[in-house]
């Protein structure tokens, strides 16, 4: 291999070592993920950085991310990558080291910078032994590159290059001895076999987030508008018929029924008075008649307000579970008449509610088979059947498009109301290779329409 045209200044004993260190790790390395997790990270041993990242030629010789500084692994689809990926193809050819600046970049190309990068860049080609360009590796830090940097970091990277070329000349053989493979009889048996093997009938089937519920359960509604101030029971307990589960707050009808009261005092002591003026004077019957209308009226008021101070306190109709959450989010809450707070569920009516994401759905018909993976136990499903599917897609729990669909179980067990977990919701049959690609298929008709 030979040295770059750029020696490096004389360096110290400790950079000299480093430097060495670095080539032996690089010339150690027998997979292309190891040199690019030394380049970006161990590195920073012989000169300061704060991100690195490294790009390798594909076979079309197309710039790809293939490690950065402080990941495991990158994700292709993330708003850094897809920037700094569109940003170094556009990076004319480099014949060596070369600084790049915040102030000489582009307008569309600053905003990213700005965002993801310091100021200042070094872009550092990697090249084979023939000068063919095997990939690019970039640093970025606050501080401006000095020219001795540069050569350092030429040397190291000159070595860098070797390394990765070495690296990526074992995969040509693997793609050869394929072709060569190809040729063979059994190829052709093999090739047979798999078009055969997309003619078999398989059931079609997706998964679908689910949960065990109970399939008739009575809700349990504030009987009139008001707060609700404390709960009685608490979540998923079980509760008998005529047993206290929650109270709205009698503040404002106490006050209310006191006013009332009041006003009945009153309108009776004016009756009493106008029927005493009717046995010395006619005229004071018509009086009398009026002061009567105004206490039954009140009367009436009073009667009304003390049939809202009894359905202050809510009871259980019938024997079950009480189903709500947090009585924390409810205590102080306003609530509307006939706003459901909880439900009343039966552990033996125990049911499945999945919810089908639109972009997965089937055909699916009325006693459909279904088998629930619950997150507590994962390696016992429960089977079950359809029992009903919704025509009209509704925003899920999750905020997904989804269609309601309810089971039952065909298990004896019956497993806990509350619990969730995973469906896996069979459908019609199909050939496998429409099974294969449904998805990609109805992705594709997304894309182009057709």
């Amino acid at each position: 291999m030979a040295a770059p045209d750029t020696a490096p200044a004389l360096l110290s004993q400790p950079a000299l070592e480093t430097l060495l260190h670095l080539e032996g790790r690089a010339r150690a390395a027998t997979r292309l993920t190891t040199l690019g997790f030394t380049l970006t990270n161990e590195s920073l041993a012989l000169f300061p950085y704060r991100q690195a990242a490294l790009f390798l030629c594909d076979a079309l010789g197309t710039l790809r991310l293939s490690a950065a500084s402080g990941l495991v692994s990158v994700a292709e689809d993330s708003p850094y990558t897809t920037w700094l990926s569109r940003y170094v193809r556009s990076l004319p050819a480099l014949d060596g080291p070369t600084p790049l600046d915040l102030a000489d970049a582009a307008d569309d190309i600053a905003d990213g910078w700005i965002e993801w990068l310091p100021g200042h860049l070094l872009a550092v080609p990697l090249s084979a032994p023939d000068g063919t360009r095997v990939g690019l590796a970039l640093y970025a830090r606050e501080q401006p590159w000095l020219d001795d940097e540069k050569a350092l970091v030429a040397r190291l990277h000159a070595t860098y290059g070797y390394c990765a070329w070495a690296l990526s000349r074992s995969q040509p053989h693997l793609i050869e001895r394929l072709g060569q493979w190809r040729h063979t009889r059994a190829a052709r048996w093999t090739a047979l076999a798999l078009a055969a093997s997309l003619l078999i009938p398989v059931r079609l089937s997706t998964l679908a987030p689910a949960e065990v519920v109970a399939l008739h359960a009575p809700a349990v509604a504030a009987p009139q508008d008001g707060v609700i101030k404390v709960f009685h029971v608490q979540p998923n307990v079980p509760v008998k018929a005529g047993q206290p589960l929650f109270s709205l707050d009698d503040t404002t009808l106490f006050n209310r029924r006191e006013v009332a009261l009041k006003a009945l005092a009153i309108a009776q002591a004016d009756a009493l008075v106008a029927q005493q003026k009717a046995f010395d004077d006619t005229r004071s019957k018509a009086e009398m008649a009026a002061a009567q209308g105004r206490v039954k009226e009140k009367e009436a008021e009073l009667a009304a307000i003390s049939e809202l101070l009894g359905r202050i306190e809510v009871r259980a109709e019938r024997d079950g579970i009480a189903v709500f959450g947090d009585p924390n989010d409810w205590l102080g809450r306003p609530v509307q008449t006939g706003e459901r707070v909880m439900q009343l569920a039966d552990p033996r009516d125990a049911g499945v509610l999945v919810w089908l994401p639109v972009g997965d759905a089937l055909n699916l018909e009325a006693g459909a088979p279904l088998r629930l993976f619950l997150h507590t136990q994962p390696l016992s499903p429960l089977d079950g059947e359809l029992l009903q599917t919704s025509y009209q897609a509704v925003t899920s729990p999750d905020g997904v498009a989804s269609y309601r669909l309810r089971g039952r179980f065909t298990d004896s067990e019956t497993p806990r109301i509350g619990l969730k977990g995973t469906a896996r919701v069979s459908g019609g049959w199909a050939p496998l290779a429409y099974y294969v690609m449904r998805r990609p298929l109805a992705s594709l008709r997304e894309w182009t329409g057709l």
